[in-house]
């Protein structure tokens, strides 16, 4: 019997038995990463949800995005894993807060910090939000066969992108007092960056027995600026579509 899901669009046999799904947040980037794989062919379009299916050596891998945060990123991973996925890398942009983080440097998350509210309707806060070993040690190594020396460690995932960032320049210029100083304190512990799904697709995906690993371009350090530099971000987007791509390979 075919399988279908709520929100996607799609059943189990448009996956054709795909067990690993790329999932980038915006819709707009997954034509450009299915495009690098064999055969990609467009399966659906619904909200901020957009898939495609492609090949890496004869086998089937879906490319999904999630949307931007933790609660569209939920759904997304939910419904490919009834779909019979289960192995999920995350590919984005992200903003650095440590000085020695250049834009364009590639970060790859091995775990991180709790911001979101979405990962705890999956494993309470005790729970750590970590990476999948094997998703983890794919993802550096194609970095480094590719000559880029990834960091590694630990990212701040929030589910909002102004106050839980710490950023006042916003229409209020209010940030809650349990945001304030925080970016200080998380580069104090060695916290590399920001971002807004890892912490939910990790716990997610860790409490439940799959596999889930997580590469970003650095687009901005937020120690020296704000605003991406256009042609940086498009050359850090596609060195992590890169790295992803040479992952998947390394676990299909």
């Amino acid at each position: 019997m075919t399988k279908h899901v709520f929100h996607l669009g799609i059943t189990d046999e448009d996956l054709q038995g795909a067990r690993l799904a790329i999932i980038p947040g915006d819709p707009e980037r997954v034509q450009r990463i299915a495009e690098q794989l064999s055969s990609p062919r467009h399966l659906a379009s619904k909200r901020e949800f957009t898939s495609w299916l492609g090949e890496l050596d004869g086998k089937p891998v879906v490319v999904c995005s999630t949307g931007i945060g933790g609660p569209s990123t939920s759904i997304a991973v939910e419904e490919l894993a009834q779909l019979g996925v289960s192995s999920f890398l995350r590919i984005g942009t992200t903003g650095a807060i440590q000085p020695g983080i250049q834009v364009g440097d590639m970060i790859v998350t091995m775990g991180s910090v709790r911001l979101d509210g979405a990962s705890s309707h999956f494993a309470p806060m005790e729970f750590p939000a970590v990476a999948n070993f094997d998703c983890t040690c794919a993802l550096v190594d194609a970095a480094r066969d590719m000559g880029i020396s990834p960091h590694v460690g630990i990212t701040a995932s929030s589910d909002t992108f102004y106050p839980g960032q710490e950023r006042y320049d916003t229409h209020s210029a209010r940030v809650l007092r349990r945001f304030q100083g925080s970016m200080k304190e998380w580069q104090a512990m060695g916290v590399l960056n920001y971002e807004m799904e890892s912490a939910t697709l990790f716990t997610m995906c860790a409490s439940q027995g799959l596999r889930a690993g997580c590469v970003a371009g650095v687009i901005v350090n937020r120690t020296q600026q704000e605003i991406p530099d256009e042609t940086t971000m498009k050359k850090a987007e596609q060195q992590a579509i890169d790295i992803v791509i040479g992952a998947a390979r390394r676990l299909v």
